[in-house]
């Protein structure tokens, strides 16, 4: 298989066409065409000597794949689906509000963080994307031009693919890639903290991390990461690199009926969360298949918002997008797998 040429960072060219002896300039011309210009073979870039094309197209591909579905919804959320090796499928959502953009990217097939309320969880591990397939995301989106912010909201765990997510963020806002500002682009992740050291301290990007429960038993209970990464540990390092002054820190926080919604769990949020500027998203819970949990209704989640403002953390309550495609991130994949029949879970599994 001949290696690809689309996810390469400008170091990177400059090594490949050192050792293909062409002239320095050349890495300069061929990420022009990667991540400027819109082309489909590698015959296009036409400031290219012939031999030098045709000594690209031995050893190369191109390695940008376009989408194989697209759900619409009502709303104006689009949810991509772009295979990837294997016969496997990764999500992308794109959605416009106002003059807002926003694509929700992926970076891993599957997720071996084992949250019980995510249906990518569900689907186990099956392989970190490349800096390409990241990247391909946004290459390929048919409303790029409309772009304004990327988060990294998908399937899987950027943290867990860390080296291939940061040259992902390097080709998306250096001036000779896609040249976005790192003030539009936000990383999640639930609480790798290594990594996510290395994050803080290597890229100017915003961070987001899921919090779901001020409490250690419940977090434990809902994500299992709280065994290896407790999260006030993760606060710590937060406060210790004061983050909120350099770049906007935001908490992820599902409200689950009969769960994380009470008083004593506002009381405690702002307890944990102390010294930290931050801001906190709640999120309804989007329903997947054989789960228990069920989203807090709308009167529990507003008075929890109220209650988190009174305590001087702004709070904002996420908008629903998509509930009529799939809502749930890996449910659409999920099924994708199963008609293919690669995947060994069912959509009915608890």
């Amino acid at each position: 298989m001949k290696e690809v040429l689309f996810g390469k960072t400008f170091d990177q060219l400059v090594q490949l066409v050192k050792q293909l002896e062409l002239p320095a300039y050349s890495a300069r011309q061929i990420s022009d065409w990667l991540y400027k210009k819109n082309i489909s073979s590698i015959d296009e870039m036409s400031n290219l000597s012939k031999k030098t094309r045709q000594l690209l197209e031995d050893n190369f591909s191109l390695g940008v794949q376009q989408h194989s579905s697209v759900s619409i919804s009502a709303d104006g959320t689009k949810k991509y689906l772009f295979p990837v090796n294997n016969n496997r499928f990764i999500e992308s959502a794109f959605i416009p509000d106002q003059d807002r953009a926003t694509l929700c990217v992926s970076s891993q097939v599957g997720c071996r963080m084992g949250c019980v309320f995510c249906m990518t969880g569900r689907q186990g591990f099956m392989g970190n994307l490349t800096t390409g397939e990241i990247v391909n995301q946004v290459k390929s989106l048919p409303e790029r031009d409309q772009l304004t912010n990327i988060v990294y909201m998908g399937m899987g765990e950027p943290m867990d693919n860390f080296q291939n997510v940061m040259q992902s963020l390097e080709i998306l806002t250096s001036e000779w890639g896609f040249a976005m500002s790192p003030r539009r682009i936000t990383v999640s992740t639930i609480g790798v903290i290594g990594p996510m050291i290395r994050f803080i301290e290597e890229s100017n990007c915003h961070l987001a991390v899921s919090l779901h429960s001020p409490f250690d038993d419940e977090r434990r209970m809902l994500m299992p990461v709280q065994n290896n990464h407790p999260i006030e540990e993760v606060l710590n390092v937060i406060r210790k690199y004061d983050l909120g002054r350099q770049r906007r820190v935001s908490f992820e926080y599902i409200m689950f009926k009969n769960i994380n919604d009470t008083p004593r769990h506002i009381n405690q949020l702002a307890r944990i969360l102390n010294r930290i500027r931050c801001r906190i998203n709640l999120i309804r819970f989007h329903a997947i298949p054989g789960s228990d949990f069920e989203s807090s209704d709308l009167k529990t989640i507003e008075a929890f918002m109220v209650g988190l403002n009174k305590k001087g953390i702004r709070t904002t309550l996420r908008a629903s997008r998509g509930q009529d495609i799939e809502a749930a991130c890996g449910l659409l994949s999920t099924k994708e797998m199963i008609k293919m029949s690669v995947n060994p879970i069912t959509l009915t599994e608890k």
